[in-house]
């Protein structure tokens, strides 16, 4: 199973869920206030990205998201983006995206590069800082390749990403009969794909009792699952009690519960876009 093409309209979603979460869960309005802006940069980028065929609309052989890399599309867009995080970003943010813009293109090449090749993939310190600007917009293209590339075969359930080799981001539980089927995002190119309900995504841990699930009252939809051998923990947001939901913006709208796993020594595999 994958997520649903990343066109005009899953952006409108985020937009939109954004925007209703702002009004109820105050907490997170300045966060999801800039989260807007940027999923409105991509919106704009993905079309730009989609109306020049991303060099090649044709279907990708299985095994080459990433190697399809065209600097050139996003290139011209960048500086664009940094104003944007200068002027609507947290302080540290935007700093950083003013020190971002008076580098010369090749360092923005060579950062770009650097995170198409890596990013999100296993033993790889994930630092949200500093991968921010590489995977804000790099996020859009490679969502445009990934739905352009053929269907990974499922011979298994496998604890990373079948299309591009990164760990999950988060899970998701999809109303299925009279309960739900659990699934895996990517945190690279967001394909999306089925897994087993009682399983560590990172060890393999199969023992249930060692599999713990904490939710807050604060967020009675999402879950997050912890797995006491390894010390990590995966969040999932659960369609089946709130169907409004939309996973990337929910997850970055769940501040608290980072905090709270931390402080209980749990670890996320991947952070989020923006570190929460």
């Amino acid at each position: 199973m994958s997520a649903p093409r990343a066109g005009s309209n899953v952006y409108d979603v985020r937009i939109r869920r954004a925007e209703n979460l702002i009004t109820t869960n105050p907490s997170a309005a300045e966060i999801l206030s800039f989260y807007k802006q940027i999923a409105s940069f991509q919106k704009s980028l993905h079309a730009k990205i989609a109306q020049t065929g991303g060099g090649d609309a044709r279907m990708q052989p299985f095994g080459a998201l990433r190697e399809a890399l065209d600097v050139s599309l996003v290139l011209p867009h960048y500086r664009s983006f940094l104003a944007v995080v200068e002027k609507r970003g947290p302080g540290a943010l935007a700093g950083a995206a003013r020190a971002m813009a008076e580098l010369p293109a090749e360092a923005w090449i060579e950062r770009l590069r650097e995170y198409w090749k890596n990013g999100g993939l296993p033993g790889r310190e994930a630092n949200a800082f500093e991968q921010f600007f590489s995977r804000a917009i790099l996020e859009p293209y490679a969502a445009y390749v990934a739905a352009r590339t053929a269907a990974p075969p499922m011979l298994e359930t496998p604890r990373v990403c079948p299309m591009c080799g990164a760990e999950p981001l988060l899970g998701v539980l999809r109303p299925e009969g009279d309960g739900g089927k659990r699934c895996l995002v990517c945190a690279f190119c967001g394909h999306e794909w089925n897994f087993r309900r009682i399983w560590c995504a990172t060890c393999g841990e199969e023992d249930e009792k060692k599999l713990p699930v904490y939710v807050a009252e604060e967020f009675p939809h999402i879950r997050v699952e912890a797995c006491d051998t390894c010390k990590t923990c995966l969040r999932t947001i659960d369609l089946t009690k709130d169907g409004n939901a939309v996973p990337a913006v929910d997850d970055i709208s769940a501040i608290p519960l980072t905090l709270w796993a931390n402080e209980h020594g749990y670890s996320r595999l991947q952070p989020n876009l923006l570190g929460a």
